[in-house]
């Protein structure tokens, strides 16, 4: 389908009992999830029905349990239409959910790349000294410079621009309290903490993106049957290199949400398709654009909408 494109959410938008509906309808669901659950030796549809280990919002069964949700929507929307998107993007995790949809990863490697990668960023920053705030209200260049000001290190940056006056900051807890006042002193709506155990998207990532780095070299990646606009460029990448390069870049620069958006549009898309649980990127391109038709796949009465089910 010409001016679609499918968009893959990152963390936040995991939730216990977040297949419960489509379950309900299309059990094949199960067979991605017993892949993956295979792969890494932990029933991990149990982890998204029922979390009785609490272990869902770990960031090592997060990014794996999103990736696989979201592969498992796609292989299910892939039988039941024949539409397929003109470009595909993903939000800081979602980003391998794309990927995998896009035939570039196996869904296998991606798996276990994303366990390791959550464990990569736990271990790069001690629980409690990262941060992330969202400030809302300022204009992306208020952000970064009251990121600058707060601490001229570089221990506070901006990690995502989410859609036109939406920007996540991270970086050390000191220094993203500091921005925080800061913004609210610039005259911030709201600053908000987010309830994170790593700050992603900083600098403070970089021992993470180093390990990703090398199990990315053993890894077999070909070139996307449909472009992926990447985060840290907004831009699709045909080379195996350079969509390896964009994904350890990823871990420690901003995720560009807001110009991903604005490339959307000035390449004439129309429909965007949220595959994944929740709806968070929807309610951000609502933001940036209200003239789109968005959908979300992440329950049966989305699913139906989104087919032409629905008027």
């Amino acid at each position: 389908m010409k001016n679609l494109a499918f968009v893959f959410p990152g963390q936040g938008s995991q939730a216990v009992g977040m297949l419960d509906d489509l379950f309900e309808k299309y059990p094949q669901i199960q067979h991605q999830f017993s892949r993956a659950s295979d792969i890494l030796n932990v029933d991990l549809f149990e982890m998204v029905a029922r979390d009785p280990h609490n272990l869902l919002n770990l960031t090592e069964y997060t990014q794996p349990a999103l990736l696989t949700t979201s592969v498992a929507i796609w292989n299910l929307w892939n039988e039941q239409s024949e539409i397929r998107p003109t470009y595909m993007a993903g939000h800081s995790l979602g980003e391998y959910s794309a990927l995998v949809c896009a035939g570039a990863l196996d869904f296998e490697d991606a798996v276990l790349l994303t366990h390791k990668r959550g464990q990569y960023m736990q271990q790069a920053v001690p629980e409690g000294t990262g941060a992330m705030a969202a400030v809302l209200g300022l204009d992306d260049e208020v952000v970064i410079e009251l990121c600058q000001q707060a601490d001229s290190g570089g221990n506070v940056s901006a990690a995502n621009f989410n859609s036109p006056g939406q920007v996540v900051i991270s970086g050390a807890k000191e220094a993203v309290e500091k921005a925080s006042e800061l913004a609210k002193e610039k005259g911030a709506k709201r600053v908000m903490p987010l309830p994170v155990s790593v700050p992603s998207h900083c600098q403070l990532m970089q021992p993470a993106a180093e390990k990703l780095a090398e199990d990315l070299e053993t890894v077999n990646i070909k070139s996307p049957d449909f472009p992926v606009i990447h985060n840290v460029d907004v831009l699709p990448h045909i080379s195996p290199n350079e969509i390896k390069k964009a994904l350890v870049e990823q871990l420690y620069k901003s995720v560009k949400w807001s110009q991903t958006n604005q490339f959307l549009m000035e390449n004439n898309i129309i429909n965007i398709t949220e595959c994944g649980p929740n709806k968070v990127l929807s309610g951000l391109a609502k933001r940036t654009n209200r003239a789109w038709n968005i959908n979300s796949l992440n329950t049966t009465k989305g699913f139906d909408k989104a087919l032409g089910a629905e008027e």
